[in-house]
């Protein structure tokens, strides 16, 4: 006798449950090597190389060869290149020249900026991007002051830093999918280099699947109140996208979904991936876009409605950021290396690896994916599509999470394109992931109902 196909069901979320009743953690050795192979000591000389150039602001010297923003987009260009001598996955080491400034800006004249990006190709003819980001360029307390001694030591040495080591790792990997590393200009003066990468890759058809910012991402002791650890990391993502069309807004309001934009599933993503890799490291997820009265080189980004989100210390040290160097009353001010926690810096760093990894390995996200609404049930049904680019998933997670948690509760796994679990759409939160047979997830989507 033929089994029915809701008993097939049944079965699956049974041996799911059981599955996954506890947090078993696997580790993919790929990804688990990979993490391993970031080295402190590398990110301590990046930061240190990068402080010696003693100024990276916009406005400073392009042709100096030892002092200015020149100097440090030389250095950040030649420790990329020399990763083709050795590496598997030879990088191409891009410079984008833009126009930045003139009379009534920040920058107050027109200057020629540059955004350095290395593109890691994939092997495959899966054409999905994953993006990082570090700006580059530093300042001090006076922001049109050119020449002062503005270290950046953390603001942005740390994420610069942990880029120039994810590179080096990468370089060592071979992923299916293109992952390319940006270093911009401009950050200081208003997300100028974040701005026209993002008009590049727009106007170019990238297809970016996530852009991650790392800015600040070496402190770990505050100012005034004194607290100090390394054991957390913030990722901010924003809500409601900042890029919304009208049929976007219906299905958004349909569902109640203003906790569910594509960002914040990356940043439930980031947390998810980085603690089953990154011992003694919590992610917090920051459901804001970005501090209050501040920015990041990710805005950009999701304003041409890509998601996008920004990794930050959890702790903020304000006797540090953009302060002259100097001693005032006993205390030591300014963006100087022995700010830096860089085991703080490297776990950071290993967050992104194994972020960017995984979902590297991943399966495309599954399309189509809708919830029946149309009538009164306790069950719902569920169906989807296969990803229409990269390789077939091997079977699919679908995630669960009552409607007041932020954090997905549940995966059950499931093969075929449909199926009935025996939780009513009413009282929960349904999102789907592609599994490839290894166990890479790919990022989640939002299971909608419609009218």
């Amino acid at each position: 006798m033929k089994t029915p196909s809701f008993l097939i069901t049944i079965i699956t979320i049974i041996f799911s449950q059981s599955l996954y009743s506890q947090q078993i953690a696997h580790r993919n050795s790929v990804i688990e090597k990979a993490t391993q192979e970031i080295s402190s000591a590398n990110i301590e000389s990046y930061i240190k190389d990068l402080v010696a150039i003693k100024t990276r602001h916009n406005l400073s010297s392009k042709s100096n060869p030892q002092y200015g923003i020149g100097a440090a987009c030389k250095y950040i260009q030649n420790k990329l290149e020399n990763l083709t001598q050795n590496g598997i996955n030879k990088p191409e080491v891009i410079l984008y020249n833009y126009k930045a400034g003139g009379a009534g800006s920040r920058l107050g004249r027109e200057v020629m900026l540059t955004n350095i990006v290395a593109e890691f190709k994939g092997n495959s003819n899966d054409n999905r991007v994953i993006l990082l980001l570090a700006h580059y360029d530093s300042r001090s307390f006076d922001n049109n002051d050119s020449t002062i001694f503005a270290p950046g030591a953390n603001d942005n040495g740390s994420g610069v830093s942990a880029l120039l080591e994810i590179s080096r790792v990468l370089s060592r990997v071979s992923t299916p999918v293109n992952i390319k590393v940006a270093f911009l200009s401009g950050e200081e003066h208003g997300l100028l280099g974040a701005a026209n990468l993002a008009s590049i890759a727009k106007t170019q058809g990238w297809n970016v699947i996530a852009v991650i910012n790392n800015d600040m991402i070496g402190n770990s002791r505050s100012s005034e109140t004194e607290l100090a650890s390394n054991l957390k990391v913030r990722v901010f993502s924003e809500n409601i996208p900042s890029f919304e069309t009208e049929t976007m807004k219906r299905d958004r309001v349909f569902n109640s979904a203003e906790n569910d934009s594509p960002s914040r599933q990356l940043a439930r993503y980031i947390k998810e991936i980085g603690e089953r890799y990154v011992d003694n490291l919590e992610v917090k997820l920051i459901y804001r876009n970005d501090r209050f009265g501040r920015g990041g080189d990710h805005t950009p980004f999701s304003k041409e409605g890509i998601s996008a989100v920004r990794i930050c210390e959890y702790f903020e040290n304000y006797d540090r950021t953009h302060q002259r160097v100097e001693v005032v009353n006993g205390k030591q001010l300014g963006d100087l290396p022995d700010g830096v926690d860089i085991e703080y810096v490297r776990k950071n760093c290993a967050l992104n690896m194994a972020t960017i990894l995984n979902l590297s390995l991943s399966p495309d996200r599954p399309l189509n994916a809708l919830m029946d609404v149309g009538g009164l049930s306790s069950s719902t049904r569920i169906s989807w599509s296969d990803p229409s680019i990269g390789k077939k998933p091997s079977f699919y997670y679908i995630l669960i999470r009552e409607t007041d948690q932020p954090l997905w509760w549940k995966k059950i796994a499931v093969r075929g394109n449909e199926v009935v679990i025996p939780y009513s759409k009413d009282n929960y939160v349904f999102g789907i992931q592609s599994v490839s047979e290894d166990g890479c997830e790919s990022l989640p989507v939002m299971i909608y109902g419609k009218r």
